[in-house]
């Protein structure tokens, strides 16, 4: 096991932030004319995903009725104003493909805007998305300026000392090859033996990787370990063939992948690692403050989504196909408070 960096100081060290269309690192998050910042006002029980994504999504308008059943289980302090809070950390450069200033240089677009905003529709309410610092995300669940965070945020043992968690994604590293590739991750270290493996120094999956590493030696066999300063280098690397794959963070590997698809530099997942280690899949939560009656609804939300199809038409706009749930679980087991 592992201790788990916040996502954004994690893509950030691995060097998958990366670089958008000029613009896009504006800062805040400006609202569309709807007010849902959205770029468009779609009709009541429509929610617009992937929208202004610079490429990294497939634009699409879903339908998402308000469920009766599932806004009654809301406390009645968050259907008072007729909208729903969405705390997101993703300032200052934004963290693509989940959340970022679109190329309209106003809008919040990403995997975990779009989520909140599916999610608002269950309630039938208006999704209100305040962006911050990953710093002050929590300050403004702690202070009730936000309700519900949708921000990449892993379920662990010692946030659920403040923090009630729904879970709708699992946390996981991938394997980034050239799509022209043979070889993939079979899950295990053995699958490793013999490649050039490029990773982020400082990171989660390093010490992963330096630990399997180890075991390899021991087997007598060879994992070559390389860094580079950027993820232009890493990419490079890839292609020219001085490495075999790239292992980081899967969400920033899938946004690459995405955007690579159909040039001679395309590339393809070899599979995916659980964040959290061997022993537990880690997992991405919508996390609200402890107490606050919102990780049921929210749960219950989510599993409609999944329920009725909309979930996976989101994984696949943004390419996060390979972190899907069968079902949204309220307080799942997260990292233990030793590696958290």
């Amino acid at each position: 096991m592992f201790r788990r960096s916040s996502p954004l100081s994690a893509l950030a060290a691995a060097g998958t932030v990366l670089a958008l269309a000029a613009g896009l690192s504006a800062c805040g998050a400006g609202s569309a004319k709807d007010g849902t910042g959205s770029p468009t006002a779609a009709a009541k029980g429509s929610v617009v995903i992937g929208a202004v994504s610079n490429g990294a999504a497939r634009q699409t308008t879903l339908h998402v009725p308000e469920v009766d059943s599932i806004r009654a289980q809301l406390p009645k302090s968050v259907t008072a104003d007729g909208k729903l809070t969405i705390g997101l950390g993703m300032l200052p450069a934004g963290s693509a493909p989940l959340g970022y200033v679109g190329d309209d240089q106003k809008t919040l677009t990403g995997s975990e805007p779009d989520l909140g905003r599916l999610v608002a529709s269950v309630f039938g309410l208006r999704p209100d998305l305040k962006n911050s610092t990953w710093e002050n995300l929590f300050v403004g669940i702690d202070s009730g300026r936000t309700e519900a965070g949708f921000s990449n945020i892993t379920d662990t043992e010692e946030r659920k000392k403040k923090y009630e968690f729904a879970c709708y994604r699992e946390d996981n590293l991938g394997f980034e090859v050239r799509k022209d590739s043979g070889w993939n991750f079979d899950g295990t270290y053995k699958s490793l033996a013999g490649k050039t493996v490029a990773v982020g120094a400082g990171t989660n999956q390093e010490k992963l990787l330096l630990e399997w590493r180890g075991k390899l030696a021991a087997e007598g066999k060879k994992l070559t370990v390389k860094y580079y300063q950027d993820s232009n280098s890493t990419y490079l690397a890839l292609n020219s063939k001085k490495i075999d794959a790239y292992f980081g963070p899967n969400p920033s590997l899938s946004y690459h992948i995405t955007r690579t698809a159909s040039t001679p530099q395309a590339t393809r997942s070899a599979g995916t690692f659980s964040g959290a280690g061997a022993s537990l899949q880690g997992l991405i939560c919508a996390t609200a403050k402890k107490g606050s009656g919102l990780a049921k609804p929210l749960a219950a939300a989510l599993n409609y989504l999944i329920e009725q199809g909309q979930y996976a038409k989101w994984l696949q706009a943004w390419n996060l196909e390979n972190e899907a749930v069968k079902t949204a679980g309220v307080n799942p087991p997260g990292l233990p408070v030793s590696n958290s």
